[in-house]
């Protein structure tokens, strides 16, 4: 399968490496020592067993030229978005599939400007990746991978699963992307948004009392803004879900926990923001999302 991937950044990377063991990859970003790194070296995944997996896909600051992709993913933070998907229509054939990998929610309605309904698919990963040097990542830990389309042509999704299969990344096709994509929210909008108002790795979300208490706190709103959009969460198995995730990946750092480390924007509004949108929509409550997302701008913007 031909694959682009837009962003080289750490899940960019974590998938870029291990899709070009059987697919011909390109990763495609703006910074020039990402690309001219990856494309001496390949790039380097340190494994959660303490093993380096090495990999060789190719890097490229420009579309221009390629021809049209297969398929096209994702992986460049929220606001991004347009800008990547403008520089790179090239890509973008009758036949191509776009998948967005991202953070949080709401990303299909950029991904219609550019893409047939039909082409666009959505996905969520267990998967978490950090960068720790020069096209070297961290592979905090891994999981399920779900893909659907928003168009509910699930049969079409076959190919990606098996490639991704063949390469590593357990897959199913969900044909309720959209619980799927709220499932990683509630992880994201509390252990994840918390690692980076804290400063930490995510286990320590799990083993400090004081932080568990508000991830609880964070997933309990989560989940009763999702049953009023009539998803059907049950709070117990969500938390315990939780709890089993960061126990796994208790290493893993999160990007979010490095944009605010690093003093850069962060996709807190697809994230804690989706979140507190849908709170608005729906009239379920959520005041700490509330909070979290004001803390993370307010992180933001120290230099």
């Amino acid at each position: 399968m031909r694959i682009a991937i837009l962003g080289a950044g750490a899940m960019g990377m974590l998938f870029g490496g291990y899709l070009s063991k059987e697919n011909d990859v390109v990763l495609i970003d703006t910074d020039r020592s990402k690309v001219d790194v990856i494309n001496q070296r390949g790039v380097s995944i340190k494994e959660p067993d303490g093993t380096v997996r090495s990999s060789v896909p190719r890097a490229a600051l420009l579309a221009e030229g390629m021809g049209a992709a297969n398929l096209v993913i994702l992986f460049v933070k929220s606001m991004d978005s347009r800008d990547a998907l403008r520089s790179s229509l090239g890509l973008i054939g009758p036949e191509t599939q776009v998948l967005s990998m991202q953070n949080g929610a709401g990303h299909e309605t950029v991904l219609k400007e550019f893409v047939r309904g039909e082409r666009i698919i959505l996905g969520t990963t267990q998967h978490n990746s950090s960068i720790v040097g020069p096209g070297v990542i961290h592979h905090g830990g891994g999981g399920q991978t779900y893909i659907g389309s928003i168009a509910g042509n699930g049969q079409e999704l076959e190919p990606i699963r098996t490639a991704f299969e063949g390469c590593g990344f357990l897959t199913d096709i969900s044909d309720n992307i959209q619980r799927k994509i709220w499932e990683k929210l509630f992880v994201n909008s509390s252990a994840s948004a918390l690692t980076a108002i804290l400063q930490t790795a995510l286990g320590y979300i799990l083993n400090n009392g004081d932080a568990w208490q508000l991830a609880k706190q964070l997933v309990r709103e989560a989940v009763a803004v999702a049953n009023g959009d009539g998803m059907g969460f049950e709070e117990e198995k969500v938390l315990s879900d939780l709890q089993r995730l960061l126990e796994r990946a208790s290493s893993g750092f999160t990007s979010i926990y490095a944009d605010i480390r690093d003093c850069r924007k962060t996709e807190v509004d697809t994230i804690s923001g989706a979140v507190v949108a849908a709170s608005r929509r729906n009239g379920v409550p959520a005041p700490t999302h509330e909070v979290v997302v004001k803390i993370i701008h307010a992180l933001e913007e120290r230099r």
